[in-house]
């Protein structure tokens, strides 16, 4: 009790504050007079040994203990005086005037000083109150005003209505609380208010609308800093954001969309600030925001690219799955969160496609490797637009199509360079692969060549890749490698026949050296074929280049052709020239031996290509039938009577049936040889002229290389020699015949009698026979018709000679 009682007395000293003197105006910190000397003596002092008369006043109202608004003669030097505190405390407490950056660096310095002080007089303070209300008890409750004036069991009136408040005046925020809005990404916000401080400094400099009035010690030039600051810091945080939203997590992230919407927003109240800056002040965030996006997909592509195994097939593929990741987050999640007026999803595909763009062509003016030229080539012609721009809405795009990643002629650049380096490769390694098989040939081992195969799949590397590529470089390289493969094919030739004359091939075993001359025919037709494929993919001009190809691979053809032609008729001709002597006649012995030999060696020849195959049993069909047709018109035979001629004939069709099933069964598709002998029989068989002349047309029309000198031998060995008959039938040769060099071929542009010679005619004819050898033009010269005695014979002509 004697300690409650010492407290009421204390308490009891305090004077109540309608006690105090008056103040002439609302300023708090105005001074009173008699003021200080009359409350220190009532109200004692602070806990720090001071006056608690003003000094408890400014505590209560703006909490700056340590602030004295006279002079003080105890502070330091640099220290903050009487001018600055009240200018300091002017720009605080003033409504409506905005607090800069230095103001918030004074308050630091003061806040320094005061918080010693403080801390002593809080803790005695609080202990004292606690110890009080412990004494006091709990306050008890007062009654309200409405409990007072209304007695006990009436209704209480309502409540006058409420004067609705003037509204209280904004606070513009300070730089630092701004600063504070960027840093916890309410960038909307600090937005607002930085154009709000822009607007301040623009009236301040007399540039534009009035603004707050101005404040002693703020200067124009501090403001126009502070706003650049602040454009500043929310340029790092906006673009910062953008390269987080693209690297962040997937779809559902409200808080990642939220700070994109925020962003969205600041360009659009910075697109509508530019409008009222003008031309020359537009701070163009907009584009800002684009070059942000672009920068942020280079470093997302780069990323995506270093250590990449696999060379740049490998790095491309790599891109092509950043790119499908990325923007798929920009369709799913940011996009969406933009205002739809900012067009963000063609900003975003023309950023990644921009550094897409940088990427590429880097890689392209390196010095590049054939396989990764082909890998920048694909990629660009075709993955690129197929699997990334094919899953774009290009429509979403405001400006129209995206550019090309690489210009045309870094794409023509980069075409030459492959096409250069494949003619170098290909032509080096086919001209090696056939020095590898040349040195096969004259080997007496037995190994199959894959010359060939090894060279269609070296140029087939190539031309099947091109055309996946563009249809233009398909063609430009089809013509290059059909240009190489005439050039190979030209040396192939000439090895060929280097071989084949070489003396030492001949000693080779026999079955050996056909078995290499057969390998060598089949080089040619897939040569042939892969010769006439890349004619038909090439452009025009490469015509010269298949022919040259083709010239030579039919070279190489007709040359082994003649090769196993006439090895296989060096076998055969002991028994031809069993041909066309009487004991022909009555044995078959010799055509035995002349089809056993060809069924024989057809089972060799099989293993050659079908179209080679084709082409030498048609050469083998056609010289058999010249050898046998040949010493028939030698004149070995002489058919004096009908008897004779009817068996020549017979035989001449039974060997000439034969042979064909003999060429049927080895599937020859010279049919048009067949009826050549029966011709030659019904010749030598009939007997009356008129069927002769028949028969004789007949052959002229289907062999048109028939001679009337091939006619006249014919006559010859059926012993005919009537003058009249002969010149008769001769006139239907000659009639029938065509001049030497305009003779038709046959249906598969080859000869027939042209092979055969005829000995010219003894010299010893009559000269009955010899006129009737010459042409009926040439009796009707008066020279010839009057021949007044037989001169020794010159040599004849050419026309003697038919």
């Amino acid at each position: 009790m004697p300690i409650l009682k010492s407290l009421g007395s204390a308490d009891s000293k305090v004077p109540r504050a309608g006690t105090l003197p008056r103040r002439t105006s609302g300023n708090p910190f105005e001074e009173v007079p008699g003021l200080e000397e009359e409350e220190a003596g009532r109200l004692g002092t602070l806990p720090n040994g001071t006056s608690c008369g003003r000094r408890a006043t400014l505590e209560k109202l703006a909490g700056l203990a340590t602030f004295r608004l006279g002079w003080n003669p105890g502070r330091r030097a640099g220290s903050p005086g009487n001018g600055q505190a009240r200018s300091f405390l002017g720009r605080v407490l003033t409504p409506g005037i905005r607090r800069s950056s230095a103001d918030f660096g004074l308050l630091a310095r003061f806040q320094g000083t005061r918080a010693q002080g403080d801390e002593e007089a809080t803790g005695d303070a609080a202990r004292r109150l606690a110890f009080l209300r412990l004494g006091r008890g709990p306050k008890p409750r007062r009654a309200s005003l409405a409990e007072r004036v209304v007695p006990a069991g009436e209704a209480a009136p309502e409540p006058p209505p409420k004067v609705p408040e003037p509204p209280k005046m904004k606070e513009p925020l300070s730089v630092l609380e701004i600063l504070s809005l960027i840093q916890q990404r309410e960038l909307a916000r600090a937005d607002e208010h930085i154009l709000e401080l822009e607007a301040e400094e623009l009236a301040s400099s007399g540039g534009g609308a009035p603004g707050p009035p101005k404040v002693e010690g703020a200067g124009g030039g501090r403001r126009a800093r502070d706003v650049a600051l602040l454009y500043e810091a929310l340029q790092r945080e906006l673009w910062a954001l953008v390269r987080e939203t693209l690297a962040g997590p997937g779809p559902g992230v409200g808080a990642g969309a939220g700070a994109v919407a925020q962003l969205g927003q600041v360009l659009l109240q910075e697109e509508a600030a530019d409008g009222r800056r003008g031309p020359g002040a537009a701070r163009k965030l907009r584009a800002r925001w684009a070059e942000a996006v672009a920068r942020a997909a280079r470093e997302r592509l780069e990323a995506a690219t270093p250590g990449a195994p696999g060379g740049l097939a490998a790095q491309l593929e790599a891109l092509r799955a950043r790119l499908l990741e990325d923007m798929g987050v920009v369709r799913g999640r940011l996009v969406p969160a933009y205002p739809a007026g900012l067009g963000a999803f063609g900003v975003y595909l023309r950023g990644y496609h921009g550094a897409l763009a940088d990427w590429v062509g880097a890689a392209a003016r390196r010095r590049l490797p054939l396989a990764d030229r082909y890998a920048l080539l694909h990629w660009h012609h075709q993955v690129y637009p197929r699997e990334v721009l094919g899953l774009v809405d290009m429509v979403a795009l405001e400006n129209g199509e995206l550019g090309s990643l690489l210009s045309p002629g870094t794409v023509r650049g980069l075409e030459d360079e492959c096409l250069t380096d494949v003619k170098a490769q290909t032509g080096a390694a086919l001209l090696r692969a056939l020095q590898e098989d040349e040195e096969l040939w004259g080997s007496s081992e037995d190994r199959p060549s894959n010359l060939a195969q090894d060279v269609c799949e070296l140029l087939e590397e190539h031309t099947e890749r091109a055309p996946c590529i563009s249809q233009g470089f398909g063609e430009r390289m089809a013509h290059c490698c059909l240009r190489g493969l005439a050039e190979f094919l030209q040396s192939f030739q000439q090895r060929v026949e280097r071989f084949h004359e070489n003396p030492a091939v001949r000693e080779l075993p026999l079955d050996t050296y056909i078995s290499r001359t057969i390998t060598l025919v089949n080089c040619g037709p897939p040569l042939r074929a892969l010769a006439e494929r890349l004619a038909r993919v090439g452009p025009p001009e490469s015509e010269p280049a298949r022919e040259a190809a083709v010239s030579a691979l039919d070279r190489v053809t007709r040359l082994c052709h003649r090769v196993l032609v006439d090895l296989l008729f060096q076998e055969l001709q002991p028994h031809f020239n069993k041909l066309m002597r009487r004991k022909w006649l009555s044995s078959p012995e010799a055509l035995d031996g002349i089809v056993g030999t060809l069924g024989a060696q057809a089972l060799a020849l099989r293993r050659m290509q079908d179209e080679p195959y084709q082409a030498l049993v048609a050469e083998l069909h056609r010289r058999a039938l010249v050898e046998y047709v040949k010493p028939l018109l030698r004149g070995r035979l002489r058919c004096g009577s009908a008897r004779t001629r009817s068996r020549v004939a017979g035989r001449l069709r039974e060997d000439a049936a034969q042979l064909q099933r003999l060429f049927r069964r080895l599937e020859s598709q010279a049919s048009w040889l067949d009826a050549v002998v029966p011709h030659l029989a019904e010749v030598l068989q009939l007997e009356d002229t008129p069927s002769i002349q028949v028969e004789v047309g007949v052959l002229v029309r289907d062999y048109p290389d028939i001679r009337q000198k091939h006619v006249a031998a014919l006559l010859d060995i059926r012993g005919l020699r009537n003058t009249a008959a002969r010149q008769e039938i001769l006139a239907v040769a000659r009639d029938l015949e065509l001049p030497e060099g305009e003779a038709l071929l046959s249906p598969q542009d080859r000869a027939f009698f042209a092979d055969i010679p005829v000995p010219r005619p003894p010299c010893c004819l009559s000269l009955p026979l010899l006129l009737c050898c010459l042409p009926v033009s040439g009796l009707a010269r008066p020279s010839l018709a009057r021949l007044p005695r037989l001169r020794p014979l010159s040599p004849p002509g050419p026309r003697a000679q038919r």
